[in-house]
């Protein structure tokens, strides 16, 4: 048994290596297409990297009550995530030209503190652990993100209100996954995305096909490592993994955003922005810790 707890949890470190490095690729692609065209690209392989997944796996039940066909349920579920998906993605996307991936990285994993917050206005109990990692965490931010001026940097403001909108993304998967198949759940999700993506960047943005081509690496990556891959070892990894620790472990991504940042784009950050990071991720794991008598 511990064996596999182990494996499981290298499992999810795997993931969080994954997910933190996406936020380079993130930034790297953006010199060459839009945000709505990235986006828009990567969430459609993301979701087409799925497909294989319908097919091997012990998926088809995912809880008491739960569908292993394209039913109308799932086909909601998956819309209503994948619109709240596509303005996180998008705020969060747009937001990173004007800050660093490693900065990204740790305001976007804010989002494991708005989370109870927000549960608190569907009846979800809210522990004092978190109240006072929120408190740290944004201590945190402030040292991280807040100018001379007393003003929140324009990207990272973006990057901010992109966490609350993966927040909302993220109860909006809790409260309905365990009733739908999580595979076609996420692929709806992730090609609803892609829609609207690619239907925004036909409005706003100049499509050129060779800024894709241009972007091709870190848009697979962005699709292919970071949706498919990273996503099906956090399906495989929870199984036995212990919730408190999956969540812990996956809030490193953080922590990797800033070392992928520093290695491939050279990005600095200063004694006060390292100092915010620490606060933040103290924060963010401090919430997730359960406490109990024991």
């Amino acid at each position: 048994m511990k064996s596999l707890v182990l494996k499981s949890n290298l499992l999810l470190l795997l993931a969080a290596i994954i997910w933190g490095f996406a936020f380079v690729a993130q930034r790297a692609g953006m010199e060459h297409v839009g945000p709505f065209t990235f986006n828009g690209v990567r969430f459609a392989l993301g979701s087409i990297s799925l497909l294989p997944l319908l097919y091997f796996g012990n998926n088809k039940k995912t809880g008491r009550g739960s569908k292993s066909g394209w039913d109308r349920q799932t086909l909601l579920v998956g819309l209503l995530a994948g619109t709240a998906l596509f303005v996180a993605a998008t705020f969060q996307q747009v937001g990173i030209v004007s800050t660093t991936a490693g900065k990204a990285g740790f305001i976007t994993g804010l989002y494991v503190i708005f989370v109870p917050i927000l549960g608190i206005f569907i009846k979800q109990k809210t522990n004092l652990n978190i109240w006072f990692g929120a408190i740290i965490a944004v201590v945190g931010l402030y040292f991280l993100s807040i100018n001379e001026n007393f003003g929140i940097e324009y990207g990272d403001r973006l990057v901010l209100v992109s966490a609350f909108f993966f927040a909302l993304h993220i109860l909006v998967i809790g409260r309905f996954s365990a009733k739908v198949n999580t595979i076609r759940l996420s692929i709806v999700q992730f090609a609803t995305c892609s829609v609207l993506s690619l239907t925004s960047a036909g409005f706003t943005e100049h499509i050129v096909f060779s800024g894709i081509i241009n972007a091709a690496l870190p848009i697979f990556y962005g699709g292919v490592f970071s949706v498919g891959i990273a996503y099906t070892l956090q399906v495989v990894g929870q199984k036995h993994a212990h919730p408190s620790a999956a969540s812990i472990i996956l809030s490193l991504e953080s922590l990797f955003a800033v070392v992928g940042g520093w290695l491939i784009l050279s990005e600095k950050i200063t004694a006060r922005g390292l100092f915010g990071c620490c606060l933040m991720l103290g924060g963010m794991v401090l919430a997730q810790i359960r406490w109990n008598r024991k």
